[in-house]
């Protein structure tokens, strides 16, 4: 006879999700770290009370592992700040969510959608209104006088990528089971979202034993069938001027090591998206920087020529491929090693559906002692080391009374230790980072862009901090963030003060939206609506805003300080580094001076008429560069012959 368990629904989730494990080379961990949570009328009485009573347990000593708590202030933060924790952990420990129904449920949705582009787990736990629809419309409630069976909590579903509504409790266990599955996926993970009826939530029922035991689940590493090794190993063997293009999939696979030894033993240069920046330490030989839209003069020159890509994790993105246009040889190929098939089959690629460290380590072996040619090597290096030059001089520039933000970043990049951890995500930052910071430790750069979440940074570097603290690393974290960010979200500058985290936010101030404003001057649009300035009678055109923002930092909790000039900042931030807790500092930056670039392109179409001359100037050029954009239909096995 199956023994059961009395427990409401939401208790039964919160049980659940404590017995769930993660196993990986042998190593197991508790998948989830805990459930953010902001309550309302829609999970309080349902999940609010079950967080309670573990947490009561736990302070009682009467239970060892339970689902934490932490008080968030954003329901988007929450979610990014869950999903910055994930990308640290390398997909192997989640956090879950839990909102109440409407205005929060809804809030959840842009943090569901960066989950989901960045295919990064976080469970979502909104609550919904009744299942039993007694007493509708209740508060909050969207009717659809087309849909009895709709809340607004399906927005959710287009950014999750699985949805379920649990109407009984019947339906609680397979959900459940679902959402691990999916979490737990390396190719399929991101936002899943179990939408609990209010009602259900606080309804009991009698669960199978079982239901709680400790389940393991193992993230395995495929290894692509040997036929596809081989004759990816043949299209090696025929290529001379191959490139590696890195993306996270290498950081996620902890690949470093054997993408290392394999780039050592063929020669083949590498280089680096966003995500992947970090898979090799910046000077190592074989490293030639970032690739793209973004990439450097490197990376970009080798592309061009390049007549076989080996795409290792990534998932191509038009800044990667700056539009697809970067990788101009007209004979190039493409081999994809990617975890999940739509990445593997990209640009008409060979696929090679595995995990990267394994099909790497597969690599090594298949190809024998192949390697590029002694002048390529030396084209590479020498590429590499003159941009390196130009890395130099961007960071000691100096361009008058304020910080150019290269400056900045050089004053950052000198002051932080090699395992300390730089987070960002929108703005002009993130170009400049890409292309200039040099990272010497493969989770030393944190960056989210796939989404590019304004908003994101503060919340995500809280993230990454209580990642760090679980692990035990050595690490500080640092934020960087920009005016414009920094407005939209700053919030969880309180639950970092609240939950006593090491946190550096630096503030670069340049009173605008300095990477829109350089791209709507570029397609002829004059930089307007980029400025923050005061309204006169011909636009927003007038004085600075009067807008303090390191004041409002402090007070939100921080420990706030102003660097005015490169001596203090470089000050400021050690004396942040030793002191500890949440510091905050404020730097104002010349929006005017720009970080060097690659010439690379990016498409962004340009009006096709135009009675502004600016305009009709950007549209000729854009006809121009878009002539260069290719779609690489022919594949891989047929360019080869």
């Amino acid at each position: 006879m199956t023994r059961t368990i009395k427990l409401t629904v939401a208790q039964a989730v919160v049980a659940f999700l404590e017995a769930q494990y993660v196993e990986r080379d042998g190593e197991t961990t508790a998948f989830f770290a805990g459930c953010w949570g902001i309550f309302g009328h829609g999970n309080v009485a349902g999940i609010g009370e079950a967080l309670l009573e573990r947490e009561i347990a736990a302070n009682a000593g009467t239970d060892e592992h339970i689902l934490r708590y932490y008080q968030g202030r954003n329901e988007q933060a929450m979610v990014h700040a869950a999903v910055a924790y994930a990308r640290h952990r390398d997909r192997l420990a989640a956090f879950a969510v839990t909102a109440s129904v409407g205005p929060g449920s809804t809030n959840l949705v842009t943090g569901a959608a960066l989950a989901t582009i960045n295919r990064l787990p976080v469970l979502l736990l909104p609550g919904d209104v009744f299942a039993t629809r007694v007493a509708n419309p209740v508060l909050q409630e969207l009717e659809d006088p087309a849909n009895g069976d709709f809340s607004v909590n399906d927005s959710l579903r287009p950014v999750s990528k699985y949805f379920d509504r649990i109407h009984r409790p019947e339906q609680l266990p397979a959900a459940l089971l679902h959402a691990m599955r999916v979490l737990t996926d390396p190719a399929e993970t991101g936002a899943v979202t179990l939408a609990l009826p209010q009602d259900v939530q606080a309804e009991a029922y009698d669960w199978p034993e079982e239901l709680f035991a400790r389940r393991v689940w193992h993230v395995a590493r495929p290894l692509p069938e040997q036929a596809r090794i081989s004759e990816a190993a043949e299209l090696i063997r025929r290529s001379r001027r191959p490139l590696i293009v890195a993306g996270g999939g290498v950081i996620y696979s902890r690949a470093g090591e054997a993408l290392a030894a394999f780039a050592e033993a063929t020669g083949v240069p590498v280089a680096e998206t966003q995500a992947g920046k970090g898979a090799l330490p910046y000077d190592h030989p074989r490293s030639v920087g970032a690739i793209g839209a973004t990439g450097t003069t490197a990376a970009n020159a080798l592309a061009g020529g390049a007549d076989l890509v080996i795409g290792v994790g990534t998932r191509f993105s038009d800044f990667t491929t700056a539009s697809r246009t970067v990788f101009s040889d007209p004979g190039v190929r493409f081999l994809n090693v990617n975890v999940a098939t739509v990445d593997a089959v990209k640009l008409s690629g060979l696929a090679l559906v595995g995990d990267a460290r394994v099909t790497l380590e597969a690599l090594i072996e298949e190809v024998g002692g192949w390697a590029v040619s002694q002048s390529e090597r030396d084209r590479a290096e020498a590429l590499a080391a003159a941009w390196e030059q130009t890395v130099d001089e961007a960071y000691s520039v100096d361009s008058g009374a304020a910080l150019a933000q290269t400056r900045v970043l050089g004053l950052l990049n000198e002051t932080l230790a090699p395992r300390d951890v730089v987070v960002c995500a929108a703005g002009s930052l993130p170009g400049d980072l890409h292309k200039l910071w040099r990272t010497r430790d493969h989770k030393g750069y944190h960056v989210e862009y796939g989404f590019s979440c304004m908003g994101y940074e503060i919340a995500g570097g809280l993230g990454v901090a209580m990642a760090v603290d679980d692990l035990g690393e050595d690490r500080d974290v640092v934020v960087l963030v920009g005016d414009g960010s920094y407005l939209m979200m700053n919030t969880e500058i309180v639950t970092a003060v609240q939950e006593h985290r090491d946190l550096i936010i630096v503030i670069v101030q340049n009173h605008g939206f300095a990477s829109i404003g350089a791209l709507s001057e570029s397609v002829g649009s004059q930089r307007f609506g980029t400025r923050y300035r005061a309204r006169t009678a011909t636009g927003l055109d007038g004085d600075l805003l009067p807008v303090d923002l390191a004041a409002n930092a402090a007070s939100l909790g921080a420990r706030v300080t102003r660097a005015n000039s490169t001596e203090e900042f470089r000050r400021q931030v050690s004396d942040a580094k030793e002191r500890g807790g949440v510091a905050v500092v404020h730097v104002e930056t010349d929006p005017s001076f720009r970080a060097p670039a690659s010439a690379a392109w990016w498409d962004v179409p340009v009006s096709e008429v135009s009675g502004l001359e600016t305009t009709k100037d950007a549209r000729a050029a854009y006809e121009t560069s878009k002539h260069r954009q290719r779609q690489y239909l022919a594949p891989a096995t047929e360019r080869s012959k």
